[in-house]
């Protein structure tokens, strides 16, 4: 019998480079896209190239370089959005008015599907845990599969810094407690996927982030 496991392709879109992912299950070739933003062809490009079957949408939350082309890939492909949490509505309400102030086609929609902490999302026959991660914005989530202690976790956390806090309903005390209370726990040894830039570790951010490192929140 085929073990079961998770494997990840970064797919950047956007002239923000946004790390759009797609993630598979190695056992069933299901995938899911987390976080559209922009770039279709290259995204679909990606899917032929995994030889993947995507099966949903997932989206940690609900900026225009994360979820501009949410609606548009899930009509194209025949397939539910799953996430973000519902204290994100208020982005995903104006994905138009953002990509047009951003140079991004941006389509507003509402998920099928909104999370929250405690929730589960399942990619063929793997199962995803959600916590509920404020602090960038209201509605922030990020997606963690223990047994690859891998997580996906937007802009709440980036290899040597931490998301903005500066736009609407941003809050970087929220921000810092999510990162402390939600992301610290699931384990040093947890590899991670940020919403912009190179992937990295909980144990690596710890030690160097000068944000969030144990040294940085102990001064």
């Amino acid at each position: 019998m085929t073990p079961t496991s998770l494997r990840a392709a970064i797919v950047p879109v956007t002239a923000i480079e946004q790390n759009c992912t797609l993630i598979w299950c190695t056992a069933t070739n299901r995938a899911a896209v987390v976080d559209p933003g922009g770039d279709l062809p290259r995204i679909l490009s990606a899917i032929e190239q995994a030889g993947v079957t995507v099966e949903k949408i997932l989206l940690t939350h609900g900026h225009i370089d994360h979820a501009g082309a949410a609606k548009p890939l899930a009509e194209r492909l025949g397939v539910p959005i799953e996430g973000p949490h519902e204290d994100d509505r208020f982005w995903l309400a104006r994905l138009d008015e953002d990509g047009r102030q951003w140079g991004i086609d941006g389509v507003v929609f509402e998920p099928d599907r909104w999370l929250d902490e405690g929730d589960t999302v399942t990619i063929g026959e793997l199962t995803l845990n959600v916590y509920h991660t404020p602090g960038h914005t209201a509605g922030h989530v990020i997606f963690h599969h223990a047994p690859s202690r891998f997580a996906q976790v937007g802009d709440v956390l980036f290899q040597g810094s931490v998301g903005r806090t500066d736009l609407p309903q941003g809050n970087h005390k929220q921000l810092i407690e999510s990162i402390v209370t939600k992301l610290w726990p699931l384990g040093d040894d947890t590899a991670f996927i940020p919403g912009h830039g190179k992937p990295s570790t909980f144990a690596h951010e710890r030690a160097h982030n000068m944000f969030v490192s144990d040294r940085a929140l102990s001064a």
